[in-house]
């Protein structure tokens, strides 16, 4: 056995208040395996082509949603046509919706590896499987990989949850709070959440969602999205300013990871989507990192990931 590559995001917030994280992970590892703090995506990239040179058996990543989006985007672009190895996320971020919905124990980093190094020399790995999203900007040679994608209000949440400084399960209280309150006297802060996409979506079948304001265009794999759903939550803008209809969408579709109830958005099954923007830069979010793309993306599926899963 190669071993398990451990990649660390010594930025994410649990790991910054954690600062000899690597050195205890690295400890616990032995010679069963790697562990490298990426403190760049340039860095990152050396990191994948050393573990594809290693041959690691599983790659286990700490951090949160967005370590995970950039470890992935950085891993397939190195592995290109060799698939990347099992995959165990170790969670250590503020966001962590996609370790909850594959069943992740909530637990701490170094418990997690502790029990996957236990199950690894007992062969006793539980797997799950998930496609990820391919999200690429029109004519940026840019490829996104992930699992949760979203504009409108999924972006001005967001946005405006990290204009609180350093992200905290109290700053986005806080942000919820000031949604709610804002939301009921038409607010600064809500026109800012609550900001529409004004844009279409085609379809691979060939359907056109044409031209107007939408809360929010969001995709999903893995998550609580069937795999392949996309969805347009598309209540009306008037509507939506005078209760807290955006901010309900933006806690349901980025900390839940969970498609919008009947009634509250239109929504497809399908393997592509194109999104176009009608009014300027079209700003998006994958798991739960932030993007800009000049005008116009695609969705996709992308390739499926081997999940290694600690109850």
């Amino acid at each position: 056995m190669a071993g398990i590559g451990v990649v660390l995001n010594p930025k994410s917030r649990r790991n910054l208040q954690n600062p000899h994280l690597a050195s205890r992970l690295s400890r616990q590892l032995g010679d069963r395996g790697v562990v490298r703090a990426a403190h760049s995506i340039e860095e990152l990239r050396r990191i994948a082509e050393d573990f594809r040179n290693l041959d690691i058996d599983l790659l286990a990543i700490a951090g949160g949603d967005g370590t995970n989006h950039v470890t992935l985007t950085g891993f397939l672009g190195v592995y290109d046509d060799k698939p990347i190895p099992p995959v165990a996320l170790l969670r250590g971020g503020t966001m962590n919706t996609v370790a909850n919905s594959v069943g992740m124990a909530r637990q701490s980093s170094e418990r997690l590896l502790a029990r996957l190094i236990a199950d690894c020399a007992s062969t006793n790995l539980e797997r799950a499987e998930r496609n990820v999203l391919r999200v690429t900007p029109e004519a940026s040679g840019t490829i996104h990989y992930g699992f949760l994608f979203g504009t409108g209000v999924v972006h001005g949440f967001l946005a405006e949850y990290y204009r609180g400084g350093n992200p905290t399960p109290l700053v986005a209280v806080t942000t919820l709070a000031r949604g709610i309150a804002s939301a009921f006297v038409a607010g600064e802060t809500i026109r800012r959440i609550g900001k529409p996409f004004h844009g279409s979506v085609l379809l691979e079948d060939g359907t056109l969602w044409g031209d107007q304001d939408y809360l929010a265009v969001a995709a999903g794999s893995g998550c609580r999205f069937r795999r392949g759903q996309c969805q347009v939550a598309y209540p009306e803008r008037e509507a939506a300013m005078q209760h807290i209809e955006p901010i309900a969408i933006a806690q349901k579709l980025v900390w839940r990871g969970l498609p919008m109830r009947p009634g509250y958005a239109r929504e497809a099954l399908s393997s592509r989507m194109v999104v176009k923007s009608a009014g300027g830069p079209l700003r998006y979010m994958v798991d739960g990192d932030l993007h800009e793309a000049q005008s116009e993306l695609s969705v996709s599926m992308g390739p499926r990931i081997r999940l290694v899963v600690v109850r």
